[in-house]
């Protein structure tokens, strides 16, 4: 299971990556992806919309279910994945690629308190048992 470094994690399988801008990208992690199979939907939220932290925000249906996504920290949303929408697949084939959206933090410290990788792995491990 790829579980790269360099991002954050929810408990809730989203994955979180600071861009240069200030803004933050989110989309569901590999293992999330995984559980969910084979994506034929996407459903972002609005840009403009302000979220609260652990906000449900958008939706991912599979051939098996549809799972709420949630905004990992508090922000506003700047911007939201279209191409994603037209081809929700590239979720399986690269899920650290495939942003659902981005938000302008309401406070960037706030990442400080998501998971890194190594807490996000033993996080995974822990479920599973």
């Amino acid at each position: 299971m790829s579980i790269p470094a360099e991002l954050k994690y929810t408990k809730s399988h989203e994955w979180v990556r600071l861009e240069a801008d200030g803004g933050v990208s989110v989309g569901i992690t590999h293992h999330a992806q995984e559980l969910l199979g084979d994506m034929v939907f996407l459903e972002a939220p609005t840009v403009g919309r302000k979220l609260a932290a652990g906000e449900e925000c958008a939706v991912v249906e599979s051939v098996k279910a549809a799972s709420d996504v949630f905004a990992p920290i508090a922000g506003e949303v700047i911007a939201a994945n279209a191409e994603l929408e037209g081809a929700p697949e590239s979720i399986n084939s690269d899920p650290y690629a495939a942003w659902m959206f981005k938000l302008q933090p309401a406070n960037v410290a706030d990442l400080d308190a998501l998971m890194d990788a190594t807490a996000y792995a033993a996080h995974v491990e822990s479920e599973a048992h």
